[in-house]
């Protein structure tokens, strides 16, 4: 009967990860301020932005100043922003505090306004957050977490789809299937 339970446990925590991300309103702009001051460090300096290498995910991937991987949700484009409210305790966005604009080794880095007023780091167009589960600088939990898009670690390359290298998925060949020569009854 141990079995059962083990099981339940994961169930039930992922899918408080989804509901809590799941929210795409932004009526309660004082829940996405505290979430977002939780990310922000306190500190009067610019947000800070490099690279470093992930063997895990096949690459170099965007980290902010104390080395965590940044990541994106692939929903948020062209200023739209999904992640707010209860996604923000999961997921924290990376800001630039007091109108600095963000700093490091990586170009196409720019802010956008949250919907709290909030700068929020961007890399190329792409607002950057940091996942709660990640305790140490190269853990990359939250890569591949499915929501209402799918958040990835940002890779440092060019490539438009910032997620990791990986093997391509197995193709199957399977002959076309055709109706019986014969009008033989189908053995209903």
């Amino acid at each position: 009967m141990r079995q059962p339970v083990s099981f339940a446990i994961p169930v039930v925590a992922g899918a408080l990860l989804l509901a809590a991300c799941g929210s795409g309103s932004s009526s309660s702009s004082s829940s996405s301020s505290s979430g977002a001051s939780a990310a922000s460090s306190g500190t009067s300096s610019p947000a800070s932005v490099k690279t470093a290498a992930d063997a895990a995910l096949g690459g170099s991937v965007l980290v902010d100043s104390q080395g965590m991987t940044l990541y994106r949700l692939t929903a948020e484009t062209n200023g739209k922003f999904i992640c707010t409210g209860p996604c923000l305790q999961v997921w924290h966005p990376l800001t630039a505090p007091g109108g600095t604009r963000p700093s490091g080794t990586v170009p196409s880095l720019a802010t956008v306004t949250r919907p709290d007023g909030t700068a929020q780091v961007t890399f190329k167009g792409q607002p950057l957050y940091t996942f709660v589960k990640d305790k140490k600088p190269g853990d990359a939990t939250g890569q591949g977490i499915k929501d209402v898009g799918m958040w990835t670690a940002v890779r440092a390359s060019a490539r438009a789809s910032s997620t990791p290298a990986s093997t391509p998925p197995a193709t199957t060949t399977q002959a076309p299937v055709s109706p019986p020569a014969s009008g033989g009854g189908g053995g209903y």
